[in-house]
């Protein structure tokens, strides 16, 4: 198993400088649309994995009189050794960047207002394996429930202190997208960890940092982009 941890997503945050829509794919024969297929590997502590997912939930509202999507979500690891048990959040982020993370938690806290949330530092961070388990198991069910679950778990670890680890979090997660079956998927951990594992390799072996996106197999982005990025690389893709 290779897993790559990185120090992106968070180191970014010392610079100094939508909901859900229906995003299951059509074919275009059916719809006249182009279809725009989007890879992204993300972690479920990564903010800037949410943020770009806000910011893609947008410019695909903007673009949807033009093609279809199809959305597929794959696994990272920002730290793999993380404990399962959870740490406080402050607390992991002060002895990982010493006296930069008070700067950290600052500039997240910003970029959490510019998409109009409020960040919580309450609560812990530690290992997302489950959490990771649980996104691949209900992309078997749909897109659909894979991509509204992504959001329904940052939105509650970022902005109301749940735990990604919690397997009550994730279970009222899965409930409220409809994902049918976790609880049992969920309860031996052993589903899921070999899919999780053969997804890491294939996605996140060439990869130094998320978020990161590949549109139709071809064009890729990396970080949380605007919407307007996004839309012009669907109309770039789609040529």
């Amino acid at each position: 198993m290779r897993l790559v941890a990185v120090k992106k997503c968070l180191s970014f945050l010392l610079q100094k400088d939508s909901r859900y829509g229906k995003i299951m794919a059509q074919s275009s024969t059916s719809t006249g649309k182009k279809l725009i297929r989007i890879d992204i590997v993300a972690d479920s502590v990564c903010p800037f994995c949410f943020m770009g997912k806000r910011n893609l939930d947008k410019a695909i509202a903007e673009s949807k009189d033009q093609f279809d999507f199809e959305i597929k979500w794959h696994p990272f690891f920002l730290e793999p050794s993380a404990p399962k048990e959870g740490v406080k959040k402050r607390e992991f982020y002060e002895k990982k960047f010493g006296s930069r993370a008070q700067g950290m938690l600052a500039r997240m806290a910003e970029i959490f207002r510019n998409i109009g949330l409020e960040y919580d530092m309450s609560g812990l961070t530690g290992n997302t394996l489950d959490s990771h388990r649980l996104i691949y198991f209900a992309g078997k069910q749909s897109a659909d429930k894979q991509h509204n679950l992504v959001d329904e778990l940052s939105k509650g670890y970022f902005t109301q202190g749940k735990y990604i680890g919690d397997r009550e979090f994730l279970l009222e997660c899965a409930r409220k997208v409809g994902v049918e079956g976790a609880a049992e998927f969920l309860e031996n951990p052993n589903n899921g960890v070999k899919e999780v594992n053969e997804e890491l390799e294939k996605y996140s072996a060439n990869i130094s940092g998320v978020p990161h996106y590949t549109i139709n197999g071809k064009h890729q982005l990396s970080g949380g982009q605007p919407p307007e990025v996004f839309m012009r690389a669907f109309q770039g893709a789609a040529k």
